[in-house]
């Protein structure tokens, strides 16, 4: 307690409170200067690329001279570089990743990719109900059965409706979509199960 209030009764203490304001007090960083508020940021110069290992020396004029023998080398010899070096320098050999069980998506695998999309065309369980057209008279009846099995409310309803083509309803089983169509025929639309 004594060291602060000796602290408070310095000139050195009050004079710098003035400076900088009364809960603050820069006693321990006298060279301090505020920084200017009206300054630009300072703009580094950043490299092109990023390289995270620095610069690197040019290669020497031997691996020039291998680098063009090799891409003067047919394509049926630059294939066989590969596992000579992998198994001259005793590197283990690259083990395919087995991807059963995972869906690759659009891509898939190439050999199993064929016969897997012709057994899902066999095997499809799930429906979509997808709006082609309707009369422009009829868009009011359109709209009110595309509320009713969608639960949209009426501006969205009407927004969807006047997309045409646009899919309404996904993942249906085929009683669901067959009656969703019929209901949209009788209200003056076309609609399809893809």
């Amino acid at each position: 307690m004594k060291f602060v209030r000796l602290l408070r009764s310095s000139p050195l203490c009050s004079s710098l409170r003035e400076i900088t304001g009364p809960l603050q007090s820069r006693s321990f960083q006298p060279d301090f200067v505020p920084r200017d508020p009206k300054a630009k940021p300072i703009k580094y110069k950043y490299p092109p690329v990023y390289d995270p290992y620095g610069p690197r020396p040019p290669p020497s004029d031997k691996i020039i001279q291998l680098a063009e023998q090799i891409a003067s080398l047919p394509a049926e010899e630059r294939v066989q570089i590969g596992p000579a070096l992998r198994e001259l320098l005793r590197h283990p050999k690259m083990q395919p990743i087995s991807v059963e069980g995972m869906d690759m998506g659009a891509e898939g695998g190439a050999a199993s990719g064929s016969s897997k999309a012709e057994e899902k065309k066999a095997e499809k369980t799930a429906f979509d109900v997808k709006l082609e057209k309707f009369d422009a008279a009829a868009k009011i009846k359109v709209i009110k059965e595309v509320r009713a099995f969608t639960n949209l409310g009426l501006k969205e309803a009407k927004d969807l409706v006047e997309k045409v083509p646009v899919i309404l309803k996904q993942g249906l089983t085929k009683e669901a979509a067959n009656e969703i169509i019929e209901k949209i025929k009788g209200a003056g639309g076309t609609a399809v199960m893809e």
